[in-house]
């Protein structure tokens, strides 16, 4: 039995969301504020199924008008006109977050699920409960609410009577008091009391009626008026949750440990505070000792005593002097200081955890080690410590292990659900990558678990870290997406993209040569705003600084790159659209000939429009814009350059266009000229700039060619025959050297990519879409 899937409701960004879980591992990804750490903390405050850690901003945003409505209701009845009291259930429904909760239940495994089976005739596969925070007692709330409004009111006009009075004394004109009295309206009213007026309730769920959902929201099934609610909880003995917070306060000397329970989130602590407390559940002798436990019960007796011993000598001195002040009397006790040392108490001392430098080997002679305090170590090295240690007590809490074990009958929960929130804090690139491929290991090291399909343990993990996701079979990454306002409602919402679905089984290769590339890349393509593809090394090195010099807007944003050859980049494509990640693809337009398929060589000169050339880029011909033809390529119009998927995602090819260069004879007549490559439109468009640029290689025979060609003809086709020869990358570095880089004229094709992508990104990063004019 496992969680297949949960669907999220009305708990803030997550409006109808449905998350897919994985038998083992999932990870959460997504850009920030996309909704990863509101998904944590519902899996969290639902399933623990307590009312007092939500509050009135756990609502979804959307509702909040709605509740202003109903206050608004309560306010203006009047119960001396026989009117029914407006108090409607059906009213709070569509406003209450909920959290449906999906298993997979195996023949054998029916005992568990016993009290939320949907009828007699289920004979395993999906059940469904659901944990809805709704009123505990609506009529009283009803009442109360309208208490403390009269109040507020009564208060508010004593105010204004005051504020008249004085204004007439003193001759001045009246001004109303502006006073914060609680509660303003039915909102406010419940910032304060939702924790204690509202409670968690359980709901069964029909498997039949589930929906798929669509692209941007979950289709979570209606209850009907005659659903009841479950009396006892159905989550007893099913399910175990333990929460590790993304932050860790490893600093935090005065930080102490909460209960251990099947709901537990083990709050960030020294690793000395740690080991105490798993000392105390699991290890403490002087808990239910056993014959092995009286060796280490006979030695802390003789250290207490000897201790005893010592520090009362040590006191007698300063007793005197209080008996000098006449204390005891004669009816007062005497004092006496004993101790009271217990064995976890040594793992409380704030150096009892240390680190060590030497070879414990040669012990005896000569040789010592040096010991360093915790807190000398590494904060990375802590963290990862304390994780891994967090992870061990979560997964022997679970097991009951050494003075946790309880008897024969205990019944472990079938399900171990553990959070894990951000792990890659203060972590090293290659630490991250081996942690997140260990961390399910260690929940599983122990005689119970390991390999065995009774007990399962399923971590769920949210990440900023491409290293963390990069690690990550596709089939366990879950992309939050961000929704600005006007696009499914009034304001900015999350939906959850399942990337097991973004290759089919018949893309195996498609799927490797992407999971191969972004490894290699260390791509951010997860987390970031927007994405560029780009061709070459040349634009690898320069695109992001002419973005950072011409674009400031788009500077802003997180914007990831990717140099992807255009042979290639298509390969990307059910990922992107996956994703729906607005992307700008940067690629060259490859002129060949029709024939052959070879690169255009026509006479020795440039591509040229009339000679039946065709591109043998892949990305143009399949993925965008669809076209073959290079004279049909270089006229294409701009709104042909891209595809709009919806009011965010689009995608938009940049290749190379014409460039017009002037005749220098008396007719003043203009020539076209046609690049092929990034390089040969830089220089067209920088001609000054180059004529005057010091280097070797391609950059020197640019600049001779520049200055020594009777015609821009001639000077494009050298162009061309030099770029075929010469290092792109020693180009580009002669170009970023130059102290009049920031001078440079950007390439129209990219220019023009870029200020698409950045009055794009304008409207994506407000979080609320432009309203459409009545014409279209």
């Amino acid at each position: 039995m496992y969680i297949d899937f949960v669907e999220l409701g009305n708990f803030r960004k997550l409006l109808a969301t449905r998350i897919d879980l994985s038998p083992k591992k999932t990870i959460f990804v997504g850009a920030n504020n996309s909704g990863k750490t509101s998904a944590m903390l519902a899996f969290r405050r639902f399933l623990s199924q307590s009312a007092s850690s939500f509050k009135l901003q756990d609502l979804t945003l959307s509702h909040i008008s709605a509740l202003e409505e109903i206050g608004k209701k309560w306010e203006q009845h009047d119960p001396k006109s026989g009117d029914p009291v407006p108090i409607h259930m059906s009213e709070w429904v569509s406003l209450l977050p909920f959290l449906d909760l999906w298993l997979n239940v195996d023949e054998g495994e029916f005992h568990y699920v016993s009290s939320i089976m949907p009828n007699l005739d289920w004979a395993g596969g999906l059940i469904g409960l659901r944990l809805r925070l709704e009123p505990a007692n609506l009529e009283e709330m009803f009442y109360d609410f309208r208490k403390s409004r009269n109040e507020a009111k009564a208060l508010l006009l004593a105010a204004s009577e005051r504020a008249k009075s004085k204004a007439e004394e003193a001759g001045t004109v009246y001004t109303e008091p502006r006073i914060p009295v609680w509660p303003c309206d039915l909102p406010d009213y419940l910032d304060r009391v939702l924790s204690r007026k509202f409670k968690v309730v359980a709901y069964p769920l029909d498997p039949a009626k589930i929906e798929p959902p669509t692209s941007t929201l979950a289709k979570p099934q209606t209850l009907s008026e005659a659903s009841r609610p479950l009396k006892e909880d159905p989550l007893k003995h099913l399910i175990r949750v333990n929460f590790e917070p993304a932050q860790r306060g490893m600093s935090d000397e005065n930080e102490t440990s909460g209960p251990d329970d099947r709901f537990e989130a083990f709050p960030g602590q020294k690793l000395s505070s740690q080991l105490g407390h798993y000392h105390q559940k699991h290890l403490d002798p002087t808990e239910s000792p056993s014959p092995d436990d009286l060796g280490a019960l006979e030695a802390i007796e003789a250290a207490r005593a000897a201790f005893d011993e010592r520090i009362g000598e040590a006191f007698q001195p300063a007793f005197v002097e209080v008996e000098g002040m006449n204390y005891p009397g004669i009816t007062d006790p005497q004092i006496q200081v004993t101790s009271e040392l217990k064995a976890g108490d040594i793992l409380h001392h704030k150096t009892s955890v240390s680190y060590f430098m030497g070879d414990p080997a040669k012990l005896g002679t000569s040789h010592k080690l040096m010991r360093l305090p915790e807190n000398q170590n590494g904060l990375g090295y802590q963290n990862l410590i304390s994780m891994v240690f967090k992870l061990m007590r979560f997964r022997d809490a679970w097991m009951r292990v050494g003075k946790a074990e309880k008897d024969d009958e205990t019944i472990f929960e079938p399900i171990h659900l553990v959070l894990l929130e951000e792990p890659e804090a203060h972590l090293h690139v290659q630490v991250q990558q081996v942690f997140i491929k260990k961390a399910y290991d260690v929940l599983r090291q122990h005689e119970r678990l390991g390999d065995k399909k009774s007990l399962i343990t399923q971590l769920v993990v949210s990440t900023h870290s491409s290293h963390v996701a990069h690690e990550t079979p596709y089939n366990c990454l879950r992309y939050f997406r961000r929704l600005p306002a006007g696009m499914c409602t009034e304001v900015p919402i999350s939906t959850v993209v399942n990337l097991k679905e973004v290759f089919g089984d018949s893309e195996i290769e498609t799927k490797n040569f992407v999971t191969r590339y972004l490894r290699a890349q260390h791509s951010d393509l997860f987390f970031a705003d927007a994405a560029i593809l780009i061709e070459g090394s040349a634009e690898r090195m320069l695109v992001p600084h002419f973005i950072e010099n011409k674009f400031p807007f788009l500077h802003q944003c997180f914007v990831t790159l990717l140099e992807i050859n255009g042979s290639h980049a298509h390969r990307l494509k059910e990922l992107i659209e996956k994703l729906g990640l607005l992307t700008l693809i940067i690629t060259d337009i490859d002129a060949g000939k029709k024939s052959t398929g070879e690169k255009a060589k026509v006479s020795g000169a440039l591509p040229a429009k009339g000679d039946g050339l065709v591109t043998t880029n892949a990305t143009l011909k399949s993925w965008l814009p669809k076209e073959s033809e290079f004279d049909v390529l270089v006229e294409m119009a701009f709104d042909k350059k891209f595809v709009e998927h919806d009011q965010l995602f689009a995608v938009r090819v940049a290749y190379q266009t014409a460039v017009i260069k002037a005749v220098d004879d008396l007719k003043g007549e203009a020539v076209t000229i046609y690049p092929s490559t990034f390089e040969d439109s830089m220089v067209l468009q920088n001609v000054d700039f180059f004529k005057e640029l010091e280097g070797n290689d391609l950059t020197r025979k640019i600049r001779e060619t520049l200055t020594s060609e009777p015609n821009w003809s001639a000077v494009a086709t050298k162009l061309y025959e030099a770029l075929g020869k010469g290092s792109k990358a020693s180009f580009a570095l002669d170009v970023l050297s130059d102290d009049s880089f920031d001078d440079l004229t950007v390439p129209n094709y990219i220019a023009e990519g870029l200020k698409w992508l950045e009055d794009r990104l304008r409207t994506n990063k407000s979080d609320i879409l432009p309203k459409e004019s009545e014409d279209g």
